[in-house]
């Protein structure tokens, strides 16, 4: 009985792992002059986000400070 379970076990691990790599050979991977568009696109979005958050930190801490100081 558990010798049957352990092959189940098995069997389905394998199915798993033909799946997963047949889901490999269907990736389309971009080339190198679109990944350094993209790369560029995301760490610019990145440091302009930074930049607002810190900004808005900088005005609402600001903005608390006064209010605690009346």
């Amino acid at each position: 009985m558990g010798e049957t379970n352990n092959a189940q076990k098995a069997g389905w691990f394998t199915t798993w792992c033909k799946g997963v790599k047949a889901e490999f050979k269907k990736i389309v991977w971009p080339d190198q002059k679109s990944l350094t568009k993209q790369t560029i696109a995301v760490v610019s979005v990145s440091v302009v986000l930074a930049l607002i958050i810190k900004i808005l930190d900088m005005v609402m801490t600001f903005g608390i400070d006064r209010l605690l100081t009346l």
